[in-house]
């Protein structure tokens, strides 16, 4: 399995991040409360015990409440901050009466929530920005100014994508003078065009494929780290299966679990091993705040480097619900 170039390994060795958009209780402004810290400090701590040292934010999570939490959170807790990778996203703006939502990746907006999110967050450098989704009203220009200005005054120290096409992150990387070192996007063992967009070159089926083509592979060409958001598939292989009455995506959940007791393991660390038993060295983004499901996912990098290429097939052959082309 290939290790991860140079520089990414420098930013985290994190094989698994935690995705913090539950942090905070509900989408609206109400106030923290006591239990919204407990509740993140407790999945923290669970994060931390299975070697999880990266954790992923967005400055709209919780209407800006995840960040402020785990801002909170870093104030009681000095020595945290040299130990962990923080990664945060921006773009996305709520909207109001008259407004409705959209992007927004002019060099003000980048700049301006950058700054939010420090504030928020308690800390004078965030390690990882990344732009959320595509704007289609995007000036490459004012992308590359904002990011030059971070980096150049240590607000920043590393910059990446989120959902983006290769198209266009090749159009950024034309004007933007820093290296763009991430690309989150959703994959899992329930979410597979990513898988699909490949084995299907020159075949009619392929035209059914919702997913950027060649993708995967200019990420690995251009060393740029694969991130999966949702990785768990909502735990649909692990045991919420409730109104599911697909035959395939219940056999699947049948031979995950069988994996797992034969490999004395859980359903969630097969359910990641088999993305991360992937050349391209994906890095999943588990979204849980449960900490005994946070604890499942600790086996999940062992089990990737066990898991032979029969299982692996077994397992994309009966999610996807119909033989190999």
């Amino acid at each position: 399995m290939s290790l991860m170039p140079i520089e990414r390994r420098e930013v985290s060795n994190s094989r698994l991040v935690l995705g913090c958009m539950s942090f905070g209780g509900g989408w609206n402004r109400n106030p923290i409360s006591k239990e919204d810290i407990i509740s993140a400090e407790r999945t923290i701590d669970a994060a931390l015990s299975i070697g999880i040292s990266m954790f992923d934010h967005a400055d709209i999570y919780k209407m800006g409440k995840a960040e402020e939490v785990f801002g909170q959170i870093l104030k009681g807790r000095t020595q945290l901050r040299e130990k962990i990778v923080i990664q945060t996203k921006c773009g996305l703006r709520f909207g109001n009466e008259t407004t409705p939502r959209y992007y927004d990746f002019s060099k003000n907006h980048i700049l301006n929530a950058v700054d939010g999110s420090l504030k928020r967050l308690g800390t004078e450098y965030i390690d990882i920005l990344l732009l959320h989704r595509p704007d289609p009203l995007m000036e490459v220009e004012e992308v590359a100014a904002a990011f030059g200005h971070l980096k150049q005054t240590g607000k920043v120290r590393h910059f990446g994508v989120s959902n983006m096409n290769k198209s266009q992150i090749g159009l950024l990387k034309q004007e933007v003078q820093v290296p763009l070192i991430a690309n989150q996007i959703e994959l899992s063992l329930g979410h597979l065009d990513w898988i699909e967009e490949g084995i299907f070159v020159n075949q009619k089926q392929g035209s059914r494929v919702n997913f950027p083509e060649e993708l995967i592979a200019y990420c690995r060409k251009e060393q740029i780290q694969i991130q999966a958001w949702s990785p768990l598939a909502k735990g649909l292989f692990s045991g919420n299966l409730k109104g599911i009455e697909s035959e395939h995506i219940r056999a699947t959940a049948n031979l995950v679990q069988s994996l797992a007791e034969e490999k004395g393991t859980t359903r969630e660390a097969i359910v990641l091993a088999w993305l991360m038993r992937h050349p391209a060295n994906i890095q999943p983004v588990i979204g849980t705040i449960n900490p005994e499901r946070i604890l499942a996912c600790k086996d999940a990098p062992r089990q990737a480097s066990l898991l032979t290429r029969e299982e692996w097939y077994s397992l994309f052959v009966s999610a996807r619900g119909k033989e190999m082309p």
